[in-house]
């Protein structure tokens, strides 16, 4: 018996404090006794008996307003109801309490009168909760059944529904720059609804009060409470963010656009979803709020997303995400990210990240990062972080760091750090080269790669003008541009003399090998390929050299070369033109003649280096 009875004291016990702790801090039991005291004073007191946070708007808050109340062992629900009156309400999120004016209020009229049988008709106004003014272009939707309406000038609409079996249904009212409302209304009379709506400043002020701050109240100091500054206008930036490019300007008409802004806080899944264009949907004006698996566009769609598979005529646009497969006739447009396969006969933009396969024949064009193959006719470009593939006919462009290869048939553009192999036919420019960059014109700032081009510009390189002579030109110039790794050399030459002339033209490649610590001394290996002209265009004259030079510097801006060199010369030239030498090299020099053509022999150079 004893046993059974404390067995019975231990459960009712746990019963208790099974209650206590699953207590909501609204049911939390206070006694307030305060006379003619601060509305914010007796929050931070209230807040230090019960334990819970309370967070406010302090705009919409008389703070400074007086109160005496005397209440003991009461909800503190009851108590926060006596002290603010009934246009505020009060909201539970975890162990905060947030307390806000109501945002709707609401005048329900049912109309007398029979209704059609399968459908019934909701309609009203909506005004301004603060300046009572008539708001237009408001969104009032249902969101199991995917039906919405706009308001007119006078913040009139009407609303046709389909009667269900459910008692209730429930409306939301949605406008820029207001809280949302929803109502539940009857599913079985026509009735006309007011609704106010209450507006959101654009920047507001968030009082937080925490139960620690109760003891800088007795010094009346508030220097404790935190504030927090938030701006309600990124609302209408996140939502208007596909809105606002040319291509949604162009094909999505102006009622389907200002119901999109307003729905910016809803969104839902569905199976799949058939548009003719966009805003003529299977899911009416609500085609941008829903996310669907399938989407087929005839000529175009404008949906939530896709997670599936989206085809379109001639444009598919997405307010949010697409992933798996996305193919459009002109063009993709995606305001979130992107993941799987995206192909169009002109255009892909996507305002997010992007990890997928990109093919355009024309243009692609990623506002956020990218991650994988870029495909266009003409440009592709990404304004973050690449890492990848970009093959494009004209122009790969990428603002931030990027990794990987870059082909283009003009130019390849990475503004700040590149490593992987730059491809194009005219120009490759980075600022911090970690590879390898192949054109006619190399541009970096700086280089721990290679540079192979017929000028090499690395702004904190190899930079490097040398006057010599040779055993061929007894004056020689060359531009040394790159970096001490790899840099291209831009050459030309002159034998002055009035009856054995030679000009020599041509390009080169080398490399510097630092001999000693202090990097005066170096030998730099250099190969190079020069026409020479002896009087006639009309024949053929290519001398290929290899030569290895040391080079000392002897001041900060100079140094001499001198080394041998070994020379293939290439000629079918057999008549010496009148004030022109036709024996290369010179009958002073021994020479090996493996054929007609080829000849071969050891050289020499000597000069200056400048820079």
């Amino acid at each position: 018996m004893k046993k059974s009875f404390c067995f019975t004291i231990y459960l009712l016990w746990l019963l208790v404090a099974v209650q206590v702790k699953a207590q909501s801090p609204l049911s939390k039991i206070v006694t307030l006794d305060v006379k003619g005291q601060r509305i914010d004073y007796i929050l931070e007191l209230l807040s230090s008996k019960s334990g819970v946070y309370f967070s406010y708007n302090s705009n919409i808050l008389k703070k400074d307003s007086l109160v005496s109340i005397y209440m003991i062992n009461k909800p503190l629900k009851d108590v926060l109801a006596i002290i603010f009156n009934k246009t505020y309400e009060f909201k539970e999120t975890g162990n905060y309490i947030v307390i806000r004016k109501a945002p709707i209020k609401l005048i329900i009229v049912t109309q007398s009168g029979k209704i059609e049988e399968k459908f019934y008709v909701v309609s009203g106004h909506v005004y301004d909760d603060q300046t009572k003014a008539a708001i237009n272009d408001a969104s009032i939707y249902e969101k199991k059944l995917l039906l919405s309406t706009l308001t007119n000038q006078n913040g009139f609409f009407k609303l046709k529904l389909r009667s269900n079996k459910i008692r209730t249904a429930a409306l939301t009212v949605s406008k820029v720059f207001y809280e949302d409302a929803t109502v539940e209304i009857s599913t079985s009379t026509n009735q006309s609804l007011t609704i106010t709506l209450e507006p959101i400043n654009e920047e507001t002020n968030i009082s937080v009060i925490k139960p620690d701050d109760y003891l800088s109240v007795q010094n009346t100091d508030k220097s404790n409470i935190d504030t927090i500054i938030t701006s309600k206008n990124t609302l209408k930036s996140i939502s208007a963010k596909v809105e606002n490019t040319g291509i949604a300007k162009f094909f999505i008409p102006n009622k389907q656009n200002l119901s999109s802004l307003n729905f910016s806080n809803f969104f839902t899944l569905r199976p799949y979803q058939i548009s003719f264009t966009p805003g003529f949907s299977t899911h009416g004006k609500m085609s941008s709020q829903v996310v669907n698996n399938f989407s087929f566009n005839i000529l175009g769609g404008y949906t939530g997303g896709t997670d599936g598979f989206e085809i379109g005529g001639l444009v598919n646009i997405n307010k949010l995400n697409a992933q798996y497969f996305q193919i459009a006739g002109l063009s993709n447009l995606v305001g979130g990210s992107v993941a799987g396969v995206q192909v169009s006969g002109i255009n892909n933009l996507v305002l997010g990240k992007v990890n997928a396969l990109q093919i355009s024949g024309i243009n692609n064009f990623v506002k956020g990062e990218m991650n994988g193959v870029q495909i266009a006719g003409i440009n592709n470009q990404v304004k973050q972080k690449f890492s990848g593939v970009q093959l494009a006919g004209i122009l790969n462009s990428v603002n931030k760091n990027s990794s990987g290869v870059q082909i283009a048939g003009i130019a390849n553009i990475d503004n700040q750090y590149f490593e992987g192999i730059q491809v194009a036919g005219i120009l490759n420019y980075t600022k911090k080269l970690k590879g390898v960059q192949i054109g006619l014109i190399n541009i970096a700032d700086t280089s721990s790669g290679y540079s192979i081009g017929l000028i090499n510009i690395i702004r904190k390189g190899y930079h490097k003008l040398s006057i010599g002579s040779n055993e061929f030109t007894n004056l020689h110039i060359a531009l040394k541009t790159g970096n001490a790794k790899l840099y291209g050399i831009l050459m030309g030459g002159i034998n002055i003399s009035d009856t054995n002339k030679i000009y020599s033209y041509g390009y080169g490649i080398g490399t510097e090998l630092l001999i000693n610590a202090k990097k005066t001394i170096s030998i730099n290996p250099e190969l190079s390929s020069q026409v020479l002209y002896l009087g006639s265009w009309d024949y053929s004259n290519i001398l290929n050299r290899i030569s290895i030079n040391l080079n000392i510097k002897i001041g900060k801006y100079i140094s001499i070369f001198s080394g041998p060199s070994y020379n293939l010369y290439v000629s079918n030239q057999t008549n010496k033109i009148n004030g022109y030498q036709l024996s290369i090299p010179s009958t002073k020099y021994t020479s090996q003649s493996f054929n007609s053509k080829l000849t071969g022999w050891i050289g020499w150079n000597f000069g200056v280096n400048l820079f």
